[in-house]
């Protein structure tokens, strides 16, 4: 049995409802994970500066070539350690993330050891961003409703980098990122333009109504 044999459809806690479907599903490219959020290309530039001034000093001080070696062997393999940690986690992260647009909100199921469902109605949706990256990867932001208070720890790192108040879930390094984000804002248009709808048909003129209207409109809040 594997560990999210229990979903009853991929990526979501429970069955859709009726009249909700998924328009789209994907997770983050690992590769761009790593860079974008743990930053291993930094990290490996680090420490390579590192060693070039390490084998710098140690010239200098006139050790051998042998001391010189035996100092950058250590280096490396600290540096080979650090990036493959890094890198291993964010494949990890990207194996067990899924997100899941519908046509009534985004979900996260996010989480390594301890998997979580983030459910984000389109209702606490103000807007959405879109970042894109040379490799056809992007990041796209979530700003919610000041009634929603998500934490940013719990979030990371499906959250936008330094915005910590609010914080910002994020749909992070999804590949085709341009495509998703068109599909993201059709959804939310067409949620925001049945709402003002429903809204409308709520708040119609008493005159201008039919009798059975106003009748049913009686019969339901008795």
């Amino acid at each position: 049995m594997r560990e999210y044999d229990f979903e009853p459809i991929q990526g979501l806690p429970e069955r859709l409802p009726p009249g909700e479907e998924v328009l789209w599903q994907g997770k983050p490219r690992w590769g761009s994970l790593a860079r974008r959020a743990f930053h291993v290309r930094n990290i490996a530039i680090y420490f390579a500066v590192l060693e070039v001034l390490a084998i710098a000093v140690d010239w200098s001080d006139g050790l051998s070539m042998a001391s010189v070696l035996s100092s950058l062997t250590w280096m490396l393999l600290l540096a080979g350690i650090s990036i493959g940690a890094l890198a291993l986690l964010a494949w990890a992260m990207a194996r067990t993330t899924i997100y899941t647009i519908t046509n009534k909100r985004v979900v996260m199921r996010i989480g390594v050891a301890l998997p979580m469902m983030m459910n984000l109605p389109f209702k606490q949706i103000r807007s959405a961003d879109l970042k894109t990256y040379e490799d056809g990867t992007g990041d796209i932001p979530l700003l919610l409703a000041q009634s929603a208070k998500p934490s940013y720890v719990i979030f990371w790192p499906h959250a936008r980098p330094w915005h910590f108040s609010p914080p910002q879930p994020m749909l992070r390094t999804v590949p085709d990122a341009t495509e998703v984000a068109g599909i993201l804002a059709g959804a939310l248009k067409a949620y925001s333009e049945e709402v003002n709808q429903e809204s409308s048909a709520h708040h119609d003129p008493i005159g201008t109504a039919p009798a059975h209207q106003l009748a049913s409109a009686d019969e339901s809040v008795s």
